[in-house]
């Protein structure tokens, strides 16, 4: 990316639209959690990488003994100042974490594949100063997208189908077997038709591209109008981190608790450790 690429991406997230869209998100993934849970043990120094608008800061502030949140959009950092008055939040780059000594944080967090919309010159850099500021022993947590997820899963709500089935039988005054099996074949057979459309678009924009067999690569996602995006399949991530003397912990489809495909997951979530110095 170049320069003028990253001041792309900075306003994308300044602008006022999106940081309301990320102020409104109170959610972990089922994934996150478990990663938070596992591996950042309570009463540990958090730093908070491209917190947004502050998604996951109550879990994370609840469990830490210190808890700092930055991001490289100032528009993000007076909405999480909002949010959260009692809670440390700074602008910055992850590139430059000079702020912070050497050791400084038991666990660094960069979600929502925040590493992926950093300029390609410094993502290196990235790693090295998130490496610089973990103690010995602690631990990096983060997503990325991957570039070969071109199958897209059937899914549906099988909770909420049973629910609207037993009230249209309550008021028809109908046994519910009656009302829920059309309505089940009907729904598993859309959703089939839904993902193969979906598969078929993905195949006609994603087989062409080169990122694709090569694993690793930038594109323009559409999202919030477009951001530049860096994808890369595990194994390059992994060969990047042990490169830059990080330690693998564990990888972890997005879409855990579901197996997760190298072919259908949006993007892994990372745990890497900083082994302590020989």
């Amino acid at each position: 990316m170049s320069e003028i690429d990253v001041n792309r991406n900075q306003r994308v997230y300044d602008a006022p639209d999106v940081v309301a869209h990320y102020a409104g998100l109170e959610y972990l993934t089922p994934c996150e959690r478990l990663l938070f849970e596992t591996h950042i043990p309570p009463r540990s120094t958090v730093l908070d990488l491209g917190v947004g608008g502050g998604r996951t800061t109550p879990f994370l502030a609840k469990r830490a003994s210190r808890y700092i949140g930055i991001d490289y959009a100032p528009a993000m950092i007076k909405a999480c100042q909002a949010r959260f008055p009692d809670l440390e939040f700074l602008p910055g780059n992850a590139a430059d974490l000079s702020k912070f000594g050497d050791g400084s944080f038991q666990a660094a967090v960069f979600a929502f594949n925040g590493i992926d919309y950093v300029p390609a010159a410094v993502r290196n850099k990235c790693f090295e100063e998130i490496r610089r500021v973990l103690k010995a022993g602690g631990v990096f947590i983060f997503s990325s997208h991957n570039p070969r997820a071109v199958l897209m899963r059937a899914r549906w709500n099988r909770d909420r189908l049973h629910g609207v089935a037993q009230n249209v039988a309550r008021k028809m005054r109908l046994p519910q077997s009656l009302i829920y099996i059309p309505m089940f074949f009907f729904r598993l057979v859309w959703a089939n038709v839904h993902a193969f459309c979906g598969t078929l678009m993905r195949l006609v924009r994603w087989l062409p591209s080169r990122m694709f067999w090569k694993g690793e690569g930038e594109r323009l996602d559409p999202v919030h109008g477009g951001l530049l995006t860096h994808y890369a399949v595990p194994e390059k991530v992994i060969a990047e981190l042990v490169s830059l003397r990080f330690r693998l912990v564990q990888v972890l489809g997005s879409d855990y608790p579901e197996r997760s495909h190298l072919y259908a997951t949006g993007w892994y979530y990372y745990v890497f450790s900083r082994p302590g110095e020989k």
